[in-house]
């Protein structure tokens, strides 16, 4: 007979055991990734201004990438900096990427600016993925103004039921390999379905020598954390088919089946 402390002992073991088995490993989060950076450097009254856009890609596809902050650095020829400034950016979104700008005055002409960016914290998504969807944008338009800058103008849409009260378009000059020359931002407020407000942005200062082929806009909300993106999606989207059919209904669905009992009509 087994003594009833070696059993006791044993079934302890045997449920420790289980317990380690049953715990899921860390997740192991991919660092945000700084896919593409332009800069350019104007001419001002004060001395110089520096612009800059970029890119943040989180291939992360259940997390959200919060308090994410930027570090922009300008140095001059002589590797002296000249301008310094850290921006707070926007939530970025799980499995998406943040295009953000900027712009900051220096106190000499920077040869080479650098952006880097610290401090994400990561959060799972209380949402599906899925529901957090784009905001639409239409009758996009640019045009070169004389001084070189180049004026954006479109309108935003809300795809959800529950009204945005405040959201961020961006828009990205490209040439015609893709490639990113220049960027800007600004703010729409209290964005409803089916009532898209028109935005009006300037991009200024992209290089003289860059030759703008498209533009890419974006809109999304704004704020270090994504928990009001993810309270537009918990209200829900508006439905996509909004118009009654026009054909008379059927008189019976011809692929059901009938209960015992019931007669064909």
């Amino acid at each position: 007979m087994i003594p009833r402390i070696r059993t006791i002992a044993a079934f302890a073991l045997v449920l420790v055991a289980g317990c380690a088995a049953a715990e899921k490993p860390p997740v192991q989060m991919k660092p945000l990734v700084l896919k593409e950076q332009a800069s350019s450097v104007a001419k001002s009254a004060d001395g110089y201004v520096v612009n800059w856009a970029g890119v943040l890609v989180n291939s992360n596809p259940w997390h959200f990438g919060e308090h994410v902050v930027a570090t922009i650095v300008g140095r001059d020829a002589k590797g002296a900096e000249v301008a310094r400034t850290d921006q707070p950016l926007d939530a970025v979104p799980p499995g998406g990427d943040l295009p953000f700008t900027g712009q900051m005055p220096a106190s000499g002409k920077p040869a080479k600016v650098t952006i880097e960016y610290r401090s994400t914290q990561w959060r799972q998504a209380a949402r599906v993925p899925s529901s957090l969807l784009p905001f639409p944008i239409t009758r996009s338009q640019t045009v070169k103004q004389k001084n070189g800058s180049y004026l954006v103008t479109g309108e935003v849409d809300n795809p959800y039921v529950l009204p945005a009260g405040s959201l961020v378009v961006t828009a990205l000059l490209r040439d015609q390999a893709g490639k990113l020359v220049a960027g800007a931002s600004t703010f729409v407020d209290d964005v409803r379905a089916g009532k898209p407000p028109r935005f009006i942005l300037t991009v200024e200062g992209p290089p003289a020598t860059a030759k703008v082929a498209m533009t890419d806009v974006v809109a999304r909300t704004w704020g270090s954390t994504g928990r009001p993106y993810e309270e537009l999606a918990l209200g829900g989207a508006q439905p996509v088919h909004t118009v009654k059919p026009t054909t008379a209904p059927f008189a019976y669905d011809k692929g059901r089946q009938m209960p015992p009992g019931e007669s064909k009509p």
